[in-house]
């Protein structure tokens, strides 16, 4: 039984593949077309999930959509008639795409992948909830889904046992938890459904002066996490924005200009509504577990992104085990609708063993063989070394013990918004200059831009406030205090960003303002080729953790093809590039020259 799961048209289009139940290939459409966020109809992302398998679209037995379009285009129309006629040009810019897409899913299925089978749809909240619970480790558990918007619901809980899930309390739009992250990210200048990572990354660097503020006049919180927000302060509905002009009298001034001066005023915003959504997710979870009785939780949706929020929740909560879905955002959506139709519609049995998920460490894109990685270098007549698996390990730790930036390219490519290890950027931790280096010559990004340590499973709690799996980089905790550098009084008191290249810790590269980490540990059966270098760094500096971040620079997607890695690579300040087993370093390559046709050269077709 071939499942082949859609997720399009809104952002972070995806596919998904099951054979007979089992996870066998998923990606984001944007690895293919190098749109970052592409919300496209998935047409390269579904043909790699069936190539990847030997298989055609005659062998697929039912596509599956993430959502109900019909149900949100009746949100559409309501909300246009309700806030008529201030909403017109929202309404009016959006018509086409309905009239062209949306409404049409099976059409637009038909005439994109050429399927002649059966279509079946799931609602947007249930897609989340399948992709929480189904690939847990889990045979019980609570189910916790937020984000921006589905068709109507914004919030769901629900609980899940065996091959089943009930949704039994929801919040509806136009009142979201998602949004309200959201209004916060477009008033501190940064881009919706893509600047929330910054929001949470300029928090530590603010004070929550304005956590009163936000919930006297933006949200009225109940004590069981259930909500409203005040209208009256934000545009999402009838207009072309988040915000309007009482936001930006509540908080002083208007928005930032994106690309300006970074102000405390935003910093302390960007402390304020993490507060405030923190809040609202450990009162939910106080009152699923009242409700369920489960001792596990399990979250997906875009929300459940947020690693500050669900590291307090595991800290503070009442679960016992937290399971967050790598691609929680709309990517997992097409995972959840597949994962529903399997176990929900065709009712077939779940096997849980409360130890090990399904996702398959989330490594479910592709992968390629020596041939093609030598293929895609020559190209280029890049200058390469083969080195053999005995040494591979070693002669990787030796150059990042060197303090080298690397580009990590190596097997299967990760499935959600998390580079793992399979496509990442690879540095020495201990570095003081490490994160401005990444930041201003490799990423392009915002200095305050934190990066997270990946770290040896058995050594984490030897570095980290926690004890537990991290594998898909879900969780932020403290860093020891015995490993934290205390700041001077003169330090202390310097402006929000100036704290910036003081060192933390004895890992300062990893260690944010605020002494946090975004955690990644790595067991040997999780990723071995990952596990052995962090393993072979450790015994020559004694360290075993490294700098992860993905393999991609602003604005792009993560690599995904040997020659997307080698592009980057040259267009970056990157010292060396690991393509398989295959090492290059940047002052033995010819010189690079920008061509019209690097982006698609090998693309898939």
């Amino acid at each position: 039984m071939n499942i082949l799961g859609i997720s399009a048209f809104y952002h972070d289009s995806a596919a998904c593949l099951l054979i007979d139940g089992k996870i066998v290939a998923a990606a984001q459409e944007e690895r293919f077309t190098r749109k970052k966020h592409d919300p496209d109809f998935p047409a390269r992302a579904s043909r790699y999930c069936l190539k990847s398998q030997g298989l055609t679209i005659d062998d697929i037995d039912y596509v599956v959509f993430y959502d109900k379009p019909v149900l949100k285009f009746e949100r559409l129309l309501q909300t246009y008639l309700t806030t008529s006629p201030r909403g017109f040009i929202s309404y009016a810019k959006a018509i086409p795409l309905w009239l062209k897409h949306k409404l049409w899913i099976p059409d637009v299925i038909k005439k994109e992948l050429q399927f002649e089978g059966e279509i079946l749809f799931t609602e947007h909240h249930q897609s989340h909830a399948g992709s929480a619970f189904f690939p847990s480790p889990y045979k019980n558990a609570a189910i916790l889904t937020i984000d921006g918007v589905g068709e109507w619901t914004t919030n769901s809980l629900g609980y899940g046992e065996g091959n089943k899930f009930q949704i039994f309390k929801d919040i509806s739009f136009p009142h979201s938890i998602g949004l309200l992250y959201s209004a916060i990210t477009y008033f501190t200048g940064f881009k919706v459904n893509s600047g929330e990572y910054k929001v949470m990354g300029l928090a530590p660097y603010g004070k929550p002066k304005y956590v009163q503020t936000i919930l006297d006049n933006l949200i009225d919180l109940k004590e069981d996490g259930s909500f409203h927000l005040n209208m009256k302060y934000f545009n999402f509905m009838s207009g072309l924005t988040m915000t309007n002009n009482a936001f930006a009298d509540l908080f002083g001034s208007p928005r930032r200009k994106p690309e300006s001066s970074i102000t405390q005023r935003e910093m302390d915003l960007a402390k304020s509504v993490q507060e405030v959504v923190e809040e609202v997710m450990l009162r939910q979870a106080n009152f699923l577990h009242k409700e369920t009785g489960a001792e596990n939780l399990c979250m997906a949706g875009g929300v459940a992104l947020n690693c500050v929020g669900n590291g307090r929740l595991l800290r503070e909560g009442p679960f016992k085990n937290i399971w967050i879905q790598p691609a929680a955002g709309d990517a997992g959506g097409a995972l959840g609708a597949a994962l529903c139709c399997w176990h929900g519609y065709l009712d077939k049995p779940r096997v849980a063993n409360n130890k090990n998920d399904v996702q398959h460490g989330s490594l479910l894109g592709p992968d390629y063989s020596r041939q093609e990685i030598e293929e895609q270098l020559q190209a280029y007549n890049a200058k390469y070394e083969y080195v053999d698996d005995s040494k591979f390990s070693s002669k990787v730790a030796d150059v990042l013990d060197d303090k080298k930036v690397v580009g990590f390219f190596h097997g299967r490519m990760e499935f959600g918004p998390r580079a793992l290890g399979n496509r990442s950027i690879l540095g020495d931790p201990r570095s003081k200059e490490m994160q401005s280096k990444m930041n201003l010559k490799i990423k392009y990004r915002e200095s305050f831009r934190p990066f997270a340590p990946i770290v040896m499973r058995e050594h984490v709690s030897e570095y980290f406030d926690i004890d537990c799996d991290s594998p898909y980089m879900l969780l932020v905790a403290p860093v020891k205090e015995k490993r934290r550098i205390t700041m001077t009084k003169e330090q202390e008191e310097l402006f929000g960003i100036e704290k910036l290249n003081i060192p933390r810790s004895d890992i300062p590269a990893v260690t944010h303002v605020d002494y946090s980490a975004r955690i990644e540990t790595v067991s040997s059966e999780q990723n071995k080729v990952v596990y052995d270098i962090l393993k072979a760094f450790k015994e020559k500096t004694g360290c075993p953790v490294l700098v992860n971040t993905s393999f991609n620079v602003r604005g792009e997607p993560i690599v995904c093809t040997p020659a997307d890695a080698y592009t980057c690579f040259m267009r970056t300040e990157m010292d060396c590039l690991v393509v398989g087993n295959y090492i290059l370093f940047k002052e033995e390559q010819p010189k690079w020259e920008e061509t019209g046709d690097w982006r698609n050269k090998f693309a898939l077709d």
